[in-house]
């Protein structure tokens, strides 16, 4: 599946996590709690998948090393000093960072310069070498710099790192957090979806220390006297050399298409298995990255080449004193898709993409802009947008690269609702907003198209009538409207509409009805409450209040009035 799954962002973090092992004491993983983490991949809120990638990681992690978690955006929406060191660095600390990630709200900004710049100063980084892991999903919306602040970090730290992975960031967006990596010394891993998670991996090489330098030989104080010399012995026979071993015994390449020029990093994956008494696949190996050259026990193998959706297997057979260069033919090309809305309209990077692809067990998903390898052969391709969808099929050769501008054909529609025409904005997460076909089915009902809740509800449809349905409790309005591919407008429906506060002392019990009576005498209930107190959107109009006494006294009764866009308050004596 092409999408930022959770085993792909364990990967990337185990990068991280290898090379700090190996490169400092102490770092701090900073995670982006905004609200933006609640954006879905696959059906699977980001944060999730972050808490789930936390979990897996944490487990590889040498229980001496010093770690710890610093978040922002998880307590507060729009403040930019919302950062707290929820776990302070020290060893051992799997399960305290795990539980933190697990009850962590996400909420707020995304003020991550910030946030690494006390990271870093609670890891003493003027003192002692650090390193620090910025988890992120979006860019700095706190009017900081991060690129300055690497730098700055850089000059006056020890040995301080910052390594950054971009979370489903767009390549612009990802240039704008690099540069804080990159200007400490870090890797900027992208993980916007399969196949440019594959191309951060490939920048994921964990590079070993340098081996300390032989000591200087001391000079003595006074040269010793030379030995006597002995007579040489008689030369010993001279044996033939032993075959030297080769630097790496197995060096494998992919290409595209046969005759295809070998990927240099592209994000290949190499899965490495032993082979079974019967050639398949036995006990697994490994896996490694891109341009990959290593060395192997002698024997048998299986290896899988992957990139992106595509994949080649093959035995290998490996031996101590040569090198084994199998080429992979992936037999695939690569497919670019840039959703847009409507004709001349931006990239939407909220746009669903789906292909299903030839030999495949499902549809890969990705969003917004995608780059994918693909399988040769006939695809099958679907971008929604909103309610919008389009299909087509596209078909793609070994070796080559399809681009395509997919225009889905959907406007755009806010929709609001106003206690009365002129009045005050229904501003409550209460506020319902159900969209349907204007046009009536045979027995009277209409198809139901989407639905959202709050104000502002934003919706993007294909062309045509639709009725928007706002409710506000007791309060409903039926809002027809129009839309055209490409437009965006604005929709508002008057409720005609007021707010009734009740106030009934010692009730148990408060029940509202319409003051009219219907032709059998009884009153139509329009709301309730278990309390002494209650609260209400109603149609204008008169209305009865009932309390029922938690004394067990006899019912009490008080009339009411709603008046459109205005505040009504009722006490039951």
């Amino acid at each position: 599946m092409a999408q930022i799954s959770r085993g792909m962002l364990a990967a990337l973090l185990v990068f991280c996590m290898t090379a700090i092992a190996s490169a400092a004491d102490r770092a701090i993983i900073v995670l982006d709690a905004s609200g933006s983490m609640w954006g879905q991949i696959d059906g699977t809120p980001k944060l999730e998948i972050a808490r789930d990638t936390l979990r897996t990681v944490l487990q590889t992690v040498p229980a001496d090393m010093e770690l710890g978690l610093m978040a922002y955006g998880h307590r507060e929406k729009g403040s930019c000093d919302d950062i707290e060191l929820v776990v302070p660095p020290s060893a051992s600390n799997a399960a305290s960072i795990t539980a933190a990630a697990d009850a962590m709200k996400f909420l707020g900004k995304t003020p991550l310069t910030a946030a690494v710049k006390q990271a870093a100063e609670a890891l003493k980084y003027t003192e002692e070498k650090s390193t620090v892991i910025l988890i992120t999903d979006g860019i700095e919306t706190c009017e900081a710099d991060p690129c300055a602040l690497g730098k700055e970090l850089e000059e006056s730290g020890v040995d301080f790192t910052a390594h950054v992975v971009g979370f489903g960031l767009s390549a612009e967006e990802g240039r704008e957090v690099a540069c804080l990596a990159e200007n400490t010394g870090g890797k900027y891993l992208q993980a916007s979806n399969a196949g440019a998670l594959k191309e951060a991996l490939a920048e994921a090489v964990t590079i070993a220390p340098e081996p300390e330098p032989a000591p200087e030989p001391v000079a003595d104080p006074e040269p010793a006297p030379a030995p006597v010399a002995e007579p040489a012995p008689e030369p010993a026979p001279v044996a033939a050399p032993e075959p030297a071993a080769p630097e790496f015994n197995f060096a494998p390449s992919v290409v595209m298409a046969p005759g295809g020029t070998p990927l240099a990093d592209a994000g290949q994956a190499w899965e490495i298995y032993k082979a079974a008494a019967d050639g398949s696949k036995g006990e697994r190996v490994g896996t490694e990255y891109n341009a990959y050259k290593g060395t192997l026990e002698p024997g048998d193998y299986i290896v899988l080449a992957r990139l992106g959706e595509a994949s080649a297997e093959m035995p290998v057979k490996i031996e101590a004193t040569a090198t084994a260069e199998p080429v992979f033919v992936l037999n695939a090309g690569t497919l670019v898709v840039r959703p847009r809305p409507s004709e001349g309209a931006d990239i939407n990077d909220g746009a669903a993409v789906v292909v299903e692809y030839p030999g495949g067990s499902g549809p890969a998903t990705n969003y917004g802009e995608t780059k994918i390898v693909l399988p040769a052969g006939e695809q099958k391709l679907t971008v929604r947008i909103g309610e919008g969808e389009v299909s087509e099929t596209v078909q793609i050769a070994a070796g080559q690269t399809v681009e395509k501008d997919v225009v889905v054909g959907v406007g755009h529609v806010t929709l609001n609702a106003l206690y009365v025409e002129g009045g005050d904005k229904v501003d409550a997460s209460g506020l319902s907003t159900r969209i349907v076909k204007a046009r009536q089915k045979v027995d009277g009902t209409r198809d139901d198209v989407a639905n959202a809740y709050g104000p502002d509800a934003k919706f993007d449809l294909p062309p045509g009538d639709y009725v928007a349905i706002l409710r506000m409790e007791g309060a409903e309005v039926e809002r027809p409207f129009n839309i055209r591919a490409g437009e965006a407008k604005d929709v508002t429906g008057f409720l005609d509409a007021g707010v009734l506060v009740v106030s009934a002392p010692g009730a148990k019990h408060i029940e509202l009805f319409e003051a009219k009576k219907d032709i059998q005498g009884n009153r139509k209930s329009v709301g309730y409450a278990y309390s002494d107190t209650h609260q209400a959107t109603l149609p204008a109009g008169d209305y009865v209040v009932v309390a029922e006494m938690a004394d067990g006294g006899a019912n009490k009764e008080a009339p009411a009035t709603v008046k459109a866009g205005e505040r009504s308050e009722v006490t039951v004596p």
